[in-house]
């Protein structure tokens, strides 16, 4: 994403601004904007899932006029034979191509997919394997299933009792 154009979905001056005057000159367009500056980073993928549909969509409807126009409904005979199949020759091809890329295209977003669990995973494992070691029995951590020898109820309650947020 380009970070320096001046309207994106981030906190600064402009943004706000604009947010502020939404608000100001009708109250869903400020709204409107706040939702774009938290959550418009997740627009792209929104944007291609649509585009998605609306190309399987259309497609049918393609396919519809296709058929239509070979039965003189349309003009997509231009009365040279040879010309005609090879069109249709090239058309065919070119379908099989986007196929393909698309094919390509589902087959990379399940690799990222994977690579972004595998990622998740490891960060996860490496917390708890950080977490677990301040966590030791040998600390006299909170592993044990409470505190002996103090009876508060934590920081709230006016007495602390030990734990990973107190070190």
């Amino acid at each position: 994403m380009n970070t320096s154009a001046l309207i994106r979905p981030a906190w600064t001056p402009a943004t706000i601004a604009l947010m502020v005057i939404g608000f100001m000159v009708f109250w869903p367009l400020g709204l409107a904007m706040l939702a774009y500056i938290i959550w418009g980073d997740r627009l792209d993928g929104f944007k291609r899932d649509v585009n998605r549909a609306t190309d399987g969509i259309f497609a049918g409807c393609r396919r519809g006029s296709d058929k239509a126009a070979r039965w003189g409904h349309g003009s997509a005979r231009t009365g040279n034979v040879a010309f005609d199949d090879w069109r249709e020759k090239e058309l065919e091809r070119l379908n099989e191509e986007r196929r393909k890329l698309d094919e390509m295209l589902s087959e990379f977003d399940e690799y990222a997919r994977e690579l972004r669990r595998a990622k998740d995973q490891e960060e996860f494992d490496r917390f708890m394997a950080n977490r677990n070691k301040s966590t030791s029995p040998t600390t006299g951590g909170p592993t044990t299933g409470g505190s002996t020898g103090s009876t508060g109820t934590g920081k709230r309650g006016g007495k602390s009792t030990p734990g990973l947020l107190d070190e």
